[in-house]
């Protein structure tokens, strides 16, 4: 039998262990999944496709915090929510929905949806995965934000509020946490909340859509292409809830002008924001803990929504 050069076993040993390290859940072991819609969602067709769940691509440091591959999931067509409850002492009412990133192509499950959900569980707060449509449609073109991943986070935001007492949350502290694509995809839920993407179809459909806070991690789409300036179209009506933005300032994927145009528009309209901006910090850093800058900003995110009135106050030593 031909022996294999080291290198080789040692990579096939690498790999293997990314494999098992990526389908390892990091959260608790029995959340609760429900479907976001009754039958099919809005324009999808009756026959859907599977979905997939492969590893994502390999970066280097100057694209990305974190280089090595995680679980994504994409070919979603029957959105989902993932329901993930804090220890029972620590509970403090208050929900957020998570949107992970992947440019509306693809969902970032790992790095941006179930550590989400551990790190909020940490602080008492219930982590709710949506698992929203990707990728695009042929009719949602490259380079723009997708239209049906609205429809799906507005609803989720109906049905997140229309289960709070069964769900054990507070109805007025459901929030949504968003990461690159999925920070505008919060952010555009927290300002369309007056008008539907879709036609309502039952009960859940007249419970509102506004989410309470939205917390905004590298996002993009906002920026708009070579200008200085947001993207054209945005309104931030009365009642657009208060919006916390981190980023990166060396992010080369959606560079920090994204949340620094967002931050300007949202205090230019009356909107409480606070904006955090991390020097030497790249893109997709998620939640993980290390030694560079953008580390810090759930520290920071927490002190905030203790300040908005979201998490219990820490305990008195």
């Amino acid at each position: 039998m031909k022996r294999q050069p080291l290198h080789l076993l040692v990579g096939a040993i690498v790999q293997f262990v990314i494999l098992i390290c990526a389908a390892w859940p990091a959260v608790g072991a029995n959340p609760l999944v429900v479907e976001l819609w009754p039958g099919n969602a809005p324009g999808e067709s009756s026959n859907p496709g599977p979905e997939r769940v492969r590893l994502s691509p390999q970066f280097d440091r100057k694209r990305v915090e974190v280089v090595e591959p995680t679980r994504l999931i994409t070919d979603v067509s029957k959105p989902t929510l993932t329901i993930n409850w804090p220890a029972k002492e620590k509970e403090t009412g208050t929900a957020m929905i998570i949107c992970p990133g992947g440019g509306y192509w693809d969902l970032y499950w790992q790095l941006e949806g179930e550590e989400v959900a551990a790190w909020l569980n940490s602080i008492g707060v219930t982590g709710i995965i949506l698992k929203y449509r990707v990728p695009r449609h042929p009719d949602e073109p490259k380079g723009e934000p997708a239209r049906r991943p609205l429809q799906d986070a507005q609803r989720a935001v109906s049905l997140v509020r229309s289960k709070a007492s069964e769900w054990r949350l507070n109805p007025q502290k459901i929030g949504m946490v968003g990461f690159s694509a999925g920070g505008h995809l919060a952010i555009a839920t927290a300002t369309s909340f007056e008008q539907r993407t879709y036609e309502p179809g039952d009960d859940i459909d007249k419970t509102s859509c506004r989410p309470d806070f939205a917390i905004l991690a590298y996002p993009g789409y906002l920026k708009a292409k070579d200008k200085e300036e947001l993207t054209p179209g945005w309104r931030f009506p009365a009642g657009t809830p208060p919006v916390f933005l981190a980023h990166g300032g060396e992010d080369i994927i959606s560079p920090p002008e994204n949340s620094v145009y967002m931050y300007l528009a949202l205090r230019k309209g009356g909107v409480p924001a606070e904006l955090h901006l991390y020097a030497a910090s790249a893109h997709d850093f998620g939640v993980r803990t290390n030694d560079h800058p953008c580390s810090a900003w759930t520290e920071s995110c927490a002190n905030w929504l203790r300040h908005q009135g979201f998490l219990k106050p820490p305990t008195r030593q």
